[in-house]
This record gives structure tokens, sequence and C-alpha cells, in this order.
């Protein structure tokens, strides 16, 4: 687990061990058992929220890997790249993952609005922080974007941080959205539909060069 959990799960299991031994002490009312039975299903939530469960990388320095575990929503091919935006689920694991190797050349985070995080309108509109990875043959921008039930967004690095391929840099807490723009030399491999892993599932692959 994660250690942006642990308050999440110690606090209601605090209060439900208190409710508990009241009852069993003072015998004050059957409502303490369904109130403390109610905090430690809360309690056993947030442990599997924030779980962190062991991830297999790909070793493969021209693929793209998906930055977050959810289901493929949207996929798009604009002026500025494609784009494949993955949808997370309260009972997805909300950590990120680089989707390639590379340095860290900028972080920009916007304050926004807390439009629910299927609309596709979250991606440019909510709570979101948006990271420019440089790699040895390409740039991406992988961007965090909160939901409407929390607007919470982790990241560990900074500017000018490095990430090897699949490492962990954040978390958003709750409903959320993952956004990836690649370049347009990339072979988009998922589907609307898909579901994904993050750090271990290939979403694109670097198109090899023309003679």
């Amino acid at each position: 687990m994660v250690r942006e959990g642990y308050p999440f799960v110690i606090i209601p299991f605090i209060f439900a061990v208190l409710l508990a031994l009241l009852q069993i002490w003072l015998g004050l009312s059957a409502f303490l058992w369904l109130v403390a039975g109610a905090l430690f299903f809360l309690t056993l939530f947030m442990a599997f929220f924030f779980r962190d469960p062991h991830r297999d990388i790909p070793l493969d320095k021209n693929i793209i890997v998906s930055a977050a575990d959810g289901r493929v929503t949207r996929i798009e091919e604009n002026e500025s790249g494609k784009l494949v935006s993955v949808f997370l689920s309260p009972i997805d694991v909300h950590i990120n993952r680089a989707p390639i190797a590379g340095k860290i050349s900028s972080v920009n985070y916007v304050t926004g609005r807390k439009v629910p995080a299927t609309s596709n309108n979250a991606s440019f509109v909510n709570e979101r922080n948006s990271l420019t990875i440089e790699g040895e043959n390409i740039s991406v921008v992988c961007t965090q974007i909160a939901g409407i039930v929390a607007r919470r967004i982790v990241c560990w690095y900074k500017e000018g941080d490095s990430l090897e391929l699949g490492e962990k840099f954040g978390l958003i807490k709750f409903s959320s959205r993952t956004d990836l723009l690649m370049p347009t030399n990339i072979e988009i491999l998922v589907k609307i539909g898909d579901r994904v892993i993050g750090g271990e599932t290939i979403i694109g692959r670097i198109k090899p060069a023309r003679n």
C-alpha cells in the first residue's frame, strides 16, 4: 500500500475499534455495532484502494506502456499528436507509472473544476497535472486528471528528475483519468473499451523509420 493511504486506513480502523470496545464495555446501543462494522468495511476498502501491486515491466525501449490501470475511453489524433485516455474507476489501482523512460522537462499543474472523470471534458476543465517526459527517441505528455469524488493529485517527482519505464511517479485519489499524448509516429496498440494495466500494458510502439 502507498504511504498516502495510511491515514485513510488507520483513522476509520481506530474509530471502529473504539466503538466496538465501548459497546463491549458499556453496552450503550446495538447501533454502535453497525457503525463499527461500517467503519471496518471502510478500512478494508481504503486498504484495497491504495494497494500497490507488483508489476512486470516490459523491456523494450521502443514501446509506450499505460500510465494507469483502467479502461481506454478515448483515442484521438490531431495536430498535437496521438492521445489515449484511460478512465480509472474507484476499484482500479490509482498509482501512475511512467509510460517511457526519460527526464521530466516540465510539470504543469492546473486547478480545475469537478466534472466527473467519466466525461471526456474532464481532460480540459478538471484539476490536472501534466508531466512532459523527454525520452531517448520520443517525448510524451502524461496528464493526471482528478475526478468528482476527490480533487487530490499526488506527484512525487519534479522538473529535472528522471524516470525509468514503468516507474511509479504519483497517484490520483479516487475516481480519475489519465491522458497520454504521444507523437504521430506512434502505432497505437489498444482500442476504446480495452482494459489496461499501468506499467505493463503496451499501448503504443514507435514506428520504424522508412528508408
